[in-house]
């Protein structure tokens, strides 16, 4: 069945909550992923002051509050309003100024051309439809305009990592029930044919992965399901990299061509 989108509203409250599996998108894949997209704007030579950008599906701030510290103008969107209390609540706590708003991903509450880039992270493979989110996104880039994201690849070591280890397996599993369809993980050639349809152009993808062994991340995630390390720590363990294999976990961006 699809995946459970809702419980984004039960665990609205957990985003910041170190004992919560969704901070490992907080130690564990942040570091690498924000990474990868500051040094696109790097090499790209773009300032961060100059920058409009919209995390879409921000969830409780994670990738908004890093590209806020950085510099840029911040807007987030998240279908759930509880979680965007929590994103703002973090976010005044930190004196960082975001403009959080209550959206769908493909009904945008933004007018045409309003950012100079999109981030879409952890959002893309939870979607019943791809082609109304990337219209949307399309749609409120500015010509020449960047569109971040991550996603995951459909493909057996997906299902095997994704599905069976970190959701179904009762040794293993980390991740709430339903946190994840299969069927809804989107290949790199389905998602460039997507962009392309809606006028965004394919620049980049990198795979996004443990920067340690299979059996060393089964070891980390058995301590973890013992008790003896937290979600956090996990996460720090784990220490994502981006390169190799895209059959997982993959990161790119593209451009507006028009």
């Amino acid at each position: 069945m699809p995946a459970d989108n809702s419980l984004y509203n039960t665990y609205a409250s957990n985003w910041w909550d170190e004992n919560n599996f969704l901070y490992m998108l907080k130690t564990g894949v942040n570091p690498a992923r924000f990474g990868y997209f500051r040094e696109i704007f790097e090499n790209r030579a773009l300032k961060p002051a100059d920058l409009q950008v919209l995390d879409v599906g921000c969830g409780g701030g994670f990738l908004s509050e890093e590209f806020a510290q950085l510099g840029c103008k911040v807007s987030g969107v998240d279908l759930s309003a509880a979680t965007i209390v929590t994103a703002m609540k973090h976010a005044e706590s930190g004196k960082l100024k975001i403009n959080y708003r209550v959206g769908s991903a493909s009904a945008l509450p933004f007018p045409d051309a309003s950012f100079d880039v999109v981030v879409c992270c952890d959002v893309l493979e939870h979607l019943p439809s791809l082609d109304p989110a990337i219209a949307e996104a399309a749609r409120v880039l500015k010509p020449g305009g960047l569109y971040l994201f991550d996603t995951i690849n459909r493909t057996i070591k997906s299902y095997i990592e994704t599905i069976l280890v970190a959701q179904e397996l009762p040794l293993t599993s980390f991740f709430a029930p339903g946190s994840h369809d299969w069927r809804q993980f989107i290949s790199p050639d389905e998602l460039a044919a997507c962009l392309k349809r809606h006028q965004l152009s394919l620049c980049q993808i990198s795979g996004l992965q443990p920067g340690v062994s299979p059996s060393e991340t089964m070891r980390e995630i058995r301590q973890m399901k013992q008790g003896q390390i937290n979600f956090a720590e996990l996460g720090r363990r784990l220490k994502f990299q981006t390169g190799g294999s895209q059959h997982g976990l993959y990161v790119g961006y593209a451009l507006k061509t028009v």
